[in-house]
């Protein structure tokens, strides 16, 4: 099966780095974002990419034309220039990077992809948020409901600290919190080939009409995940995913941990 990765937005809240790079380069414990999405995939046996590319689409091309020798052990001959790899693990990818246009808009990048898709069920996601989602318990949810599309409905990481007030005397105070029944689109789609359908206009994200008429015409389900996401919108996001990468495994993926529903249900009300 085919996974999408949407990697062409500019990343303007984090232009001190995609001033240079495209988003999906910047680094997170040392590697670009984008590679760490494709580890999640990857943990479940979906090693078949399109990178759909945009803005500095050729950094791109030349990040993935080079991989094999950042992924693997290499011996050169410095007489001859002869390259001998040696896989420090095993990878398996197979990485296609199709530039779809600096200004197209995401469901035009999906939308030009049409040739490059086998007609059936692929996968997309954005290359800028990371979560343990399992894939398989994804894709059987999916199949179950019979839909065209399923979205990962995610909560919000918290961002905020909460005073709990006693007149004037502050009765509790936490650091942080995270709000039980909010939703919101984490990415992580199923889409059957009929989605295409919903793609008519290269200047129309896919969080707008397409999945808003998805959702009137009951084509859209959520899979609940309640495990760990998280978002690499600012460079405080940044920061805290390279934080975790300290920890040994990130949380993104310790699958073990995954708390995601997997019951069939009505899109919740999340923000698309």
């Amino acid at each position: 099966m085919q996974t999408v990765l949407l990697a062409g937005g500019l990343g303007s809240r984090l232009a001190e780095e995609t001033v240079t790079i495209p988003k999906p380069m910047v680094e997170v414990g040392g590697r670009p974002i984008i590679a760490r999405v494709m580890d999640i995939y990857s943990h479940f046996g979906h090693r078949d990419f399109i990178v759909s590319a945009g803005y500095k689409a050729l950094m791109l091309k030349q990040f993935f034309a080079n991989y094999h020798l950042i992924a693997n052990n290499i011996n050169v001959s410095v007489d001859t220039g002869k390259v001998k790899l040696f896989p420090s693990s095993p990878g398996g990818w197979n990485v296609s990077v199709v530039d779809t246009g600096t200004h197209t808009m995401t469901s035009g990048r999906i939308r030009r992809l049409k040739d490059w898709l086998k007609n059936e069920t692929f996968m997309v996601t954005y290359s800028d948020g990371l979560g343990n989602i399992d894939i398989d318990a994804l894709l059987a949810f999916h199949r179950s409901h019979g839909r065209l599309a399923t979205v990962t409905a995610v909560q919000p990481p918290a961002r905020f600290g909460a005073i709990n007030l006693v007149g004037n005397r502050v009765g509790s105070f936490s650091e942080k919190i995270k709000p039980a029944d909010s939703w919101i689109n984490g990415g992580f789609f199923v889409f059957e080939p009929g989605v295409m359908d919903y793609f008519i206009d290269d200047a129309e994200p896919l969080e707008q009409s397409p999945l808003i008429n998805m959702t009137r015409d009951g084509e859209l389900m959520a899979y609940r995940h309640s495990g760990f996401w998280h978002p690499m919108d600012t460079v405080r996001d940044r920061n805290s995913l390279n934080s975790m990468c300290d920890e040994g495994t990130p949380p993104w993926l310790r699958f073990a941990e995954d708390g995601a529903e997997t019951e069939a249900a009505p899109l919740p009300a999340i923000a698309i």
